[in-house]
């Protein structure tokens, strides 16, 4: 199972996620990733729009410059943002830079992305165009990818590329319903599941087999993770946290210890990738690498 981490890009600044890639670079971890807001959403707190929040693609596109062996990636990039043609050209330029090292992680979104689209005059169509808009943006990215025009469909008009220079990063794509997870079994080389428990992902990457077919789409989890060295180490964290008036809604909490068989569960459950967003301080990456690796 592959490591990846997520960077912490709701800050202005723009060090801080270069200083945690150099970290995962110099750990051995195989790639970063990053989310895609306009501003911080409520499972990211302290969210709204008057926190900051750096741009998934550009934070990612200076990595490769400082480590040239990691990998980079979205988890997720929201079909809802960008057009599907400006997508597939951010996505392919990431997988020249990177020397052919790039995922990219798409998703619908959901109700807590509406306070960015009406900030920032964005349509949010219902969930039905959502989920179309989501299966054929991938449908047209793996056209686009492989050097072929898109020849239209409901949601996404005609694409005739090229893309060049060319790219073709893996597709992902994140999301936690059944209708998401048809459309990473008809079109994804991966599905991600952000934030569920060893057995959720479990059913979760069953149902997706089942889906697939005969197709391989590889189940991957993702999630943010409060990681101790130990209970005393885990307690002043929790501690801390709570200082801060910070939620732990939808964040593991456990120590290195817990890490290691919550990791080895997912593994178990046929997960190819363990990608976490570091709660605490930047040197739980160092701590969570250790324990994984």
């Amino acid at each position: 199972m592959r490591l990846g981490i997520s960077l912490p890009v709701f800050t202005a600044d723009s060090r801080r996620p270069l200083e945690a890639a150099a970290r995962a670079a110099a750990r051995a971890v195989d790639a970063v990733f990053s989310p895609d807001h306009l501003f911080p959403p409520l499972f990211y707190p302290p969210s709204g729009p008057d926190q900051p929040a750096l741009e998934a693609f550009t934070v990612l596109s200076a990595v490769p410059a400082r480590h040239p062996g990691l990998g980079i990636g979205t988890l997720v990039a929201r079909v809802t943002l960008r057009a599907p043609g400006l997508l597939a050209k951010q996505a392919a330029a990431l997988d020249h830079l990177s020397g052919g090292r790039a995922i990219l992680a798409i998703g619908t979104g959901d109700r807590a992305s509406i306070p960015e689209h009406e900030r920032f005059g964005l349509p949010f169509p219902p969930v039905r165009e959502r989920l179309l808009l989501l299966e054929e943006t991938a449908l047209a990215l793996r056209a686009l990818f492989s050097g072929r025009a898109w020849p239209g469909g409901e949601q996404v008009p005609p694409l005739e590329g090229p893309l060049l220079p060319p790219g073709s990063p893996q597709l992902w794509v994140g999301g936690l319903s059944d209708p998401v997870l048809g459309v990473a079994a008809r079109t994804a080389d991966a599905w991600n599941g952000w934030g569920l428990d060893a057995g959720a992902f479990a059913a979760k990457a069953a149902r997706l087999r089942e889906l697939a077919g005969s197709r391989e789409v590889r189940p991957t989890w993702g999630g943010i993770a409060l990681v101790g060295e130990n209970e005393p180490d885990l307690r002043r964290l929790l501690d801390r946290r709570a200082e801060r008036g910070l939620s732990l809604d939808g964040v593991w909490t456990g120590t290195t210890e817990d890490l290691k068989e919550f990791a080895a569960s997912l593994e178990s459950a046929g997960a190819s990738w363990f990608v976490v967003l570091p709660a605490g301080p930047l040197d739980r990456i160092d701590v969570i690498s250790e324990a994984l690796r």
